[in-house]
């Protein structure tokens, strides 16, 4: 990327179509001024316990009255059943709606479109003693869009998360957590499996896992096949495509367990694989580690894979690396926080080989680079600085920077569902172009948190070189509404 394009692309920002521009920067300054009037008659916090999963939530301190702050939503996170404290339901809702606009989507290559996503997700987890049953049924739509729709828009009302779990003391500081059912599921830092948060579905899993926690350690071993979403009601299946397997391991280098170190091997099987050399049946065997810490100021992840197995019936041989480091200035005026983030992914060296050289992501997490990207986590070379300040308590604006090359300049560039946006037989070039975003998030209340984001993809030589090539510009506002 060089210092002109990366320019460019900031100077491009303000190109974005009136009607999205106007909507996420009207978002921006009145979300700015309502935080503004906001700080001196509240002292409104971000919700520190709230999750994605929702069920590795802990409310049981609610028990007790004197940690109770009077928050009108504690009398449904812990409603006792009995009263010892060993039955009890704790019960929460999300409601959420996401604006986004694509212009000149695929570079050019499909037409303009902007939708809402809407979803309503509602959860009960109830407690007997060491036996748990939780429940979370999903209701979701989509408004306004142009194109087809898909299964991660819309899947009708259907249930997002069911399972049974029971825990076993094994000793002193140990146990055992046994689980099957649907299930959300996000291992690590949701590089290979997350919970697909950012579009209108989220991605679960039909199967078990078991979970034995230690003091410092930490071991899964699970089975799972991804849940289909289908556009009806109550039709979703379990996937007879895709199969999931392996052993997530942690060791926690600190009693916060902010800081630690991960092992893990991971199976994946799926019989419909499509790369740019071709399609068919896949099984990927991963081996990997991560090391993650955070001081409070500095914060690292650092993370790699080797991939083995077989595509087609020929074997294929995959890598991985993606690091990210940042430091907090905590005490400086708006609080800066600055960050690096880095990837390098293989793709295939040769597509007349019937080996395959491209690295399979499982199911990675949703917002893989930004909030918007048009490309995903296969045949990558990605870096990304970016900085984000705090003008109010519970005010966030970041602006973030990416340049993307091809690894291979023998392959395609992938979507981060996986499939093929560019194949790579067109162009020898190695350049794809350079994405500028600027994003804001307000925790109006502890329930209630807005954002907006606006960016532009700047194309670079290889998408001039294989179709369309016209700038990308994206826009996204989001309502958030959750305990």
């Amino acid at each position: 990327m060089s210092i002109r394009s990366a320019l460019d692309a900031v100077r491009r920002l303000s190109s974005i179509g009136q009607r999205g521009i106007v909507l996420a920067l009207g978002f921006v300054a009145a979300a700015l001024l309502g935080a503004a009037r906001a700080q001196a008659p509240t002292d409104i916090g971000r919700a520190p316990t709230l999750t994605i999963e929702r069920y590795t939530e802990d409310w049981t301190h609610l028990a007790d009255p004197g940690k109770r702050t009077g928050r009108w939503t504690e009398r449904l996170k812990y409603i006792p059943l009995s009263a010892d404290g060993s039955r009890y339901l704790t019960t929460g809702v999300e409601v959420r709606s996401r604006y986004e606009h694509y212009g000149n989507a695929n570079w050019g290559g499909a037409p303009d479109d902007g939708y809402v996503w809407h979803r309503f997700m509602p959860y009960a987890d109830l407690h007997f003693g060491d036996l748990r049953l939780f429940a979370q049924p999903i209701v979701s739509g989509i408004s306004g869009v142009r194109r087809p729709r898909r299964p991660v828009d819309t899947t009708g009302a259907d249930l997002l998360q069911a399972f049974a779990e029971v825990e076993f003391n094994i000793a002193d500081a140990a146990s055992l957590r046994l689980s099957a059912g649907r299930k959300l599921v996000s291992l690590g830092a949701g590089r290979l499996v997350d919970t697909r948060y950012g579009p209108g579905v989220p991605q679960a899993f039909d199967g078990f896992d078991a979970i034995l926690t230690g003091t410092s350690r930490q071991l899964t071993a699970l089975y799972f096949r991804p849940a289909e979403n289908r556009l009806d009601d109550f039709d979703d299946r379990t996937s007879n495509q895709k199969a999931l397997w392996g052993l997530y391991g942690t060791q926690w280098l600190s009693e916060n367990r902010l800081t630690g170190l991960d092992l893990f091997y991971l199976g994946l099987r799926d019989r419909k694989a499509v790369y740019d050399q071709g399609a068919g049946k896949e099984v990927v065997h991963t081996f990997g580690t991560r090391i993650f810490g955070d001081t409070g100021s500095w914060y690292w992840n650092l993370e790699g894979g080797m991939q083995l197995g077989t595509f087609a019936g020929h074997r294929r041989a995959a890598w991985g690396a993606g690091a990210e480091f940042g430091y907090r200035f905590r005490e400086a005026p708006l609080r800066p926080d600055l960050r690096l983030s880095a990837d390098v992914i293989s793709g295939d060296d040769d597509p007349a080989d019937p080996e395959l050289g491209t690295l399979n992501p499982y199911f990675p997490r949703g917002k893989y680079f930004t909030s918007q990207s048009p490309i995903g986590p296969r045949n990558l070379i990605h870096i990304r600085p970016s900085i984000m300040l705090h003008p109010f308590e519970n005010v966030e604006v970041a602006l973030s920077a990416s340049a993307y090359w091809r690894q291979s300049t023998e392959d395609g560039i992938y979507a981060i569902s996986g499939h093929l946006v560019r194949s790579g037989k067109d162009s020898a070039a190695r350049f794809i172009g350079t994405q500028v975003e600027l994003a804001v998030a307000w925790q109006a209340t502890p329930e209630l948190n807005l954002s907006a984001s606006v960016g532009v993809f700047n194309p670079g030589t290889f998408i001039r070189q294989t179709g369309p090539a016209e700038l990308i510009k994206l826009v996204g506002v989001m309502a958030n509404y959750r305990f």
